[in-house]
């Protein structure tokens, strides 16, 4: 048999050994096979990417390269993220379960957010401001943060990487990366490819290891200017803490219970294919999982059909395969995790239509079946907490008045969608839902260029389209006296 790979921290421009000399496994959650050992990040190895990234900003190879040219080594990103797609893709699939043929489709469209911040690195500028004084000129400037700092998480590695890391080094930071323990491999990859395009070294650190150790050392650290967060609500809550104890910004994407709306004049077919890719995509690990489903009385009967019936054809089995619709969950905890709030749910009253086992998939891996709750209501722990997993609960409603106080009645707002035929509708459900995102007639709809940002407690800050750039630089404002004339005296009163 062949050794276990070793994968080392990525620090300036290299794979570096840990402080500690300590590693920890990953392993395929669909086989429970040990895929490779990641190095195991302290404090020390954080000490090091932040001051390898601090170097790296105040290197004039990078500090003085033009706005245009840091657009150029993005471009060359894209192409190079474009060229190792295959790999990439397997790599991810294994790593956290997910189809590969829904990785291929990511990997394809990832160069795009590339390109997008490629072609706006030379279009951030300041603005010339009107003054009272024609003879003082005001202007305004916006320069890079410094060393932001992004810890991303087990679900989308790749593209949630990329999500900050784009328009990071678009506006002309330096990085340094903690990927989750659970998904290390493909984030060092990226880091080598960040290098092969020309970077500099240290523009990209990446220090693998755990949430409590490495995780917290980054967040603690007094070298960055920023930190960007993608993960649970509660640790989105303690990063935002200690970066407004050190006035540092924070973006911060975070969990959600996202509702997806049925009315009864919609196409019921389509309502009920989308109610199943909000949910049972990426076995329901996304944080825009529509996980509440509410249909009107007059078709909910229907729809609860076509969403069950479908449902227990999903079929689950090896992520690599083509034929397979629903890999396992990322890892054993996770799978727990979705299995008793579903005995939690059946506690509360909730009856369980379909699904609602776990399962090895046949190959020992962490399986758990597309689940359909119903007989719930919105007060239900099982509908108000966020699962992270492949269970939908679907109530009826009877007004559109009724159904926008159910959605809204939650500490979440992250995304809803809609679905009906009624154009005034859908533009009025747009306006009153609570959620940074809403798709009318569709879910899941995704792309660089479109601003994402939660509401409540589904974060703070803004990632994707050209807003998320002002997240990733500061303001300056500057005034020039252009009069060569003695400067006034202060204490003599001018009329």
């Amino acid at each position: 048999m062949s050794e276990t790979p070793q994968l080392q921290h990525f620090i300036g421009g290299k794979p570096t050994a840990p402080a500690s000399g300590e590693y920890f496994e990953s392993t395929n959650p669909a086989t429970r096979e040990v895929l490779y050992q990641a190095a195991r990040g302290t404090v020390a190895d954080i000490d090091a990417a932040v001051a390898s990234a601090t170097e790296a900003f105040h290197d004039p190879r990078w500090r003085d390269l033009s706005q245009t040219k840091r657009g150029h080594l993005l471009r060359r990103l894209g192409d190079l993220v474009a060229e190792h797609a295959e790999e990439l893709a397997r790599s991810e699939s294994l790593d956290n379960g997910k189809l590969l043929r829904e990785m291929r489709g990511q990997l394809a469209t990832l160069p795009e957010y590339y390109y997008y911040y490629a072609g706006l690195a030379d279009k951030i500028h300041g603005d010339v401001i009107p003054t009272s004084n024609r003879q003082v000129l005001n202007y305004t400037m916006r320069e890079p943060l410094g060393v932001v700092g992004a810890i991303t998480p087990w679900n989308s590695p790749l593209t949630l990487t990329t999500s900050k890391l784009a328009p990071a080094l678009c506006a002309g930071n330096t990085v340094v990366i903690k990927p989750s323990e659970y998904t290390s491999a493909t984030v060092l990859k990226l880091a080598e490819l960040v290098i092969e395009a020309g970077f500099p070294p240290g523009a990209v650190n990446v220090v693998t290891g755990f949430g409590a150790e490495a995780g917290q050392a980054l967040v603690d650290h007094p070298g960055l200017a920023k930190i960007s967060f993608t993960g649970s609500t509660a640790t989105g809550s303690r990063i935002a803490s200690a970066a407004a104890g050190r006035f540092i910004g924070s973006t911060l994407e975070l969990g959600g219970k996202s509702p997806n709306i049925v009315f009864d004049d919609a196409n019921v077919a389509n309502a009920a294919t989308g109610v199943v890719a909000g949910i049972f995509a990426a076995a329901g690990q996304t944080c825009i999982a529509g996980s509440r489903v509410f249909a009107q009385r007059a078709i909910y009967d229907e729809l609860l059909e076509r969403v069950a019936e479908r449902a227990r054809s999903i079929r689950m089995g090896n992520p690599l395969d083509d034929d397979t619709e629903l890999g396992p969950l990322a890892f054993e905890d996770q799978r727990d995790k979705v299995a008793s709030y579903v005995d939690l749910g059946r506690s509360e009253g909730a009856r369980v239509l379909t699904g609602g086992r776990a399962t090895d998939g046949g190959l020992g891996g962490f399986f758990y079946e597309p689940t359909v709750l119903v007989d719930v209501t919105n007060q239900m722990r099982v509908v108000r907490e966020e699962i992270f997993g492949p269970v939908a609960a679907i109530m009826p409603f009877d007004s559109e008045d009724e159904v926008v106080q159910l959605a809204n009645d939650t500490e979440y707002g992250l995304a809803a969608g809609v679905w009906t035929a009624n154009l005034s509708r859908a533009h009025r459900m747009a306006a009153r839902l609570d959620a940074g995102t809403v798709w009318v007639n569709t879910y899941r709809a995704m792309s660089p260029m479109s601003p994402r940002q939660g509401f409540k407690s589904s974060g703070v800050g803004v990632e994707h389209g050209t807003e998320t750039v002002k997240e990733y630089t500061r303001l300056k404002s500057v005034w020039i006296n252009t009069d060569e004339g003695p400067v006034p005296d202060p204490f003599v009163m001018r009329s």
